[in-house]
């Protein structure tokens, strides 16, 4: 098999197992907070979490390297996390002149994410050592 057709296919496979698990996570998060995007920062936070747990053991320990990279990494988180929602659900909540909640939007995703991703790398070393 072509390498670049398996390495679609690592891709699709966890993606469409991300994209399923995104979905069910932003709809339990759904009516938990009046009007804020609870569901997106959930999974981006989770998923920078993992990202940064993952990417971290991988390179300590090589453990199956870039088929694990590519289902689970750019796979699977890749289609979990979602910038592109956090960027619309942010200019919606500016367009609705909802200033405080748009503040707490961008600086939870922005800091909660690089903190949850930390957490993830020191997470790993901690697990590996």
């Amino acid at each position: 098999m072509n390498h670049i057709l398996r390495d679609a296919l690592l891709v699709g496979t966890g993606g469409f197992f991300g994209a399923i698990g995104r979905f069910y996570v932003t709809a339990c998060m759904q009516g938990r907070s009046k009007g804020f995007p609870l569901g997106t920062l959930t999974v981006n936070v989770a998923g920078s979490l993992a990202l940064g747990f993952l990417a971290s053991l991988l390179a300590q320990r090589a453990l199956g390297g870039a088929h694990w990279r590519l289902v689970l990494g750019v796979g699977f988180l890749g289609a979990f996390t979602t910038f592109s929602t956090f960027s619309y659900e942010s200019v919606r909540l500016w367009a609705d002149g909802r200033w405080g909640a748009l503040a707490a939007n961008v600086g939870l995703n922005v800091g909660a994410c690089l903190a949850a991703a930390a957490l993830g790398v020191f997470a790993a070393r901690w697990v590996t050592t």
